[in-house]
């Protein structure tokens, strides 16, 4: 006290800035002084690590244990994800995103037909936008001027308000008199998320789960990269138009069985991706009773419900499981926004389940695939607006039929089939007179040459699983009219005089 008193009234007299800097310097210098006085010079000095005459160390020594270590370490799962893609699906679309076709600024890139995406009404999506932007961000929809609505903690897996704006969307793209209950659904970012959530619900690491092919070549990213489910396929065939058979489902399960390989369950595409065709109100009662007499479920994609635009109509799996006496724990259904109404960017994918376990460990695993606040205020604004849905529905159904029987007739001229179908946003075309040879080495050799030669990416069918070599995925909806004539001319260009032979 006697020490620290003084030095506290001097620092606070004149001056005292200075003072109370220097003094306690001072007295920190005159102490280290004494302290080195008092120490005996026997006193050995400490050792340096830096010296060279250290016995057993040499001045590289810290950088030859640096080497002996080897790289820095990732775990497996990174390690195996971090791979180039060597699918000729995702090495198309990477080439066609690294060069993409424009008629003025690059004529000469390549033109995308590998990717699904719906641009044909995107016109009237920017309408509406341009139109109810401002209310949207104000929140008027809701009569709330205030952010809170965005800014603040919104449940993971969806408002109320967008899972009701949902129902009456699906219900209108689906009609038939189908409804869907809200507190049934489990909103994720997307239908990726979606359908990775239902296989961590439904299945262990190691668990399978039948699919028809072909499918679509990203589920065994989807399903398989952070889950660990094996995905087996159950081949269809083309003098069946590629519709699947209960005799082949049932083929398929007992082989995988005979590993000592769990089934868990079946995914479904209706309408089918890539071939486009739909699943019969028939088939899918013999499915439900497959899946009941297996003890397994049903996971249906039904992401293109609304891309209707022949005269077969779409029926959908929840209206079979309500109006028969089927066991409605094991269906669960998976749709979103990015093909009937183009917003794959606001990433909105949609788990509709009959079984409260499922409903409930899904939306736990929902916070880490929430839909952000604003998409969903955007959504329910946009969904809420009747007279827009429904001109779009309408607009949209047209336009693809219209581009389809554009782009189908430009192949026939070229003497290339498609399957008949009536749905989705591609064709399934039939190449197998093109391609070299009878084999996944030739259709790859035909793929190669298309994208290379003739600045096209369509997807091989041996990316889709597809047992039969030669048959290739379109996708036209990235197109607009002019765009056809110029997909034709460089198919011409790349097959020549084969086109005779189909």
């Amino acid at each position: 006290m006697r020490l620290v008193v003084p030095l506290q009234g001097v620092a606070q007299g004149r001056g005292g800035l200075l003072l109370g800097s220097l003094i306690p310097c001072a007295l920190f210098y005159f102490l280290q002084l004494y302290l080195k006085r008092r120490r005996s010079p026997s006193d050995p000095s400490p050792p340096s690590t830096s010296s060279s005459n250290q016995p057993g160390m040499t001045r590289h020594s810290s950088l030859s244990n640096l080497l002996s270590r080897g790289p820095l370490r990732i775990s497996s799962l990174a390690t195996s994800i971090a791979k180039p893609d060597d699918s000729p699906y995702y090495m198309g679309l990477d080439r066609a995103s690294g060069d993409p076709y424009h008629r003025i600024a690059n004529p000469d890139g390549v033109i995308q037909l590998g990717l699904s995406e719906n641009r044909l009404c995107f016109d009237l999506i920017e309408k509406w936008t341009s139109e109810n932007l401002r209310d949207w961000v104000m929140g008027r929809e809701v009569g709330d001027l205030s952010i809170s609505g965005i800014a603040t903690y919104q449940p993971s897996d969806g408002t109320m308000k967008l899972k009701m704006a949902m129902a009456g969307f699906m219900s209108r793209v689906i009609g038939r008199d189908v409804s869907y209950e809200p507190s049934q659904m489990v909103l994720t970012a997307g239908v990726t998320s979606a359908i990775e959530t239902l296989c961590f619900c439904l299945a262990d690491h190691g668990n399978a789960f039948l699919v028809p092919t072909p499918y679509y070549p990203s589920f065994d990213r989807d399903m398989k990269w952070r889950t660990g489910v094996e995905l087996i396929p159950v081949h269809c065939r083309s003098k069946d138009n590629f519709v699947l058979s209960i005799s082949a489902l049932d083929q398929a399960f007992n082989q995988t069985r005979k590993r000592e390989t769990k089934i868990r369950g079946i995914l479904l595409s209706n309408p089918a991706n890539p071939v486009g065709n739909l699943l019969s109100r028939k088939m899918l009662e013999a499915l439900l009773k497959f899946a009941e007499e297996k003890n397994i479920h049903i996971v249906s994609d039904e992401i293109f419900a609304g891309s209707i635009y022949g005269e077969k109509e779409f029926v959908s799996i929840a209206e079979v499981v309500g109006s028969e006496d089927f066991d409605k724990n094991r269906v669960h259904i998976v749709y979103g926004l990015s093909k009937d109404l183009f917003l794959p960017g606001v990433r909105v994918g949609m788990i509709y389940s009959f079984n409260e376990n499922v409903l409930a460990a899904a939306r736990k695993l929902t916070r880490f695939s929430s839909v952000s606040a604003p998409t969903q205020r955007l959504l329910v604004s946009m969904l809420s607006d009747t007279r827009f849905i429904v001109e779009y529905i309408q607009t949209n159904k047209k336009r693809i039929r219209d581009m389809r029987d554009l782009f189908v007739a430009g192949l026939e001229e070229l003497g290339i089939k498609c399957t008949d179908s009536r749905s989705s946003l591609y064709c399934w075309a039939d190449m197998r007179n093109l391609i070299p040879t009878y084999g996944e080495k030739g259709e790859l050799e035909l793929w190669e040459k298309l994208l290379n030669v003739g600045k096209i990416n369509l997807t091989p069918g041996s990316a889709c699983h597809c047992i039969e070599p030669g048959w290739f995925r379109c996708c036209f909806t990235t197109l607009d009219k002019d765009d056809v004539r110029v997909v034709m001319e460089r198919i011409r260009k790349v097959v020549g005089s084969r086109t005779s032979c189909g």
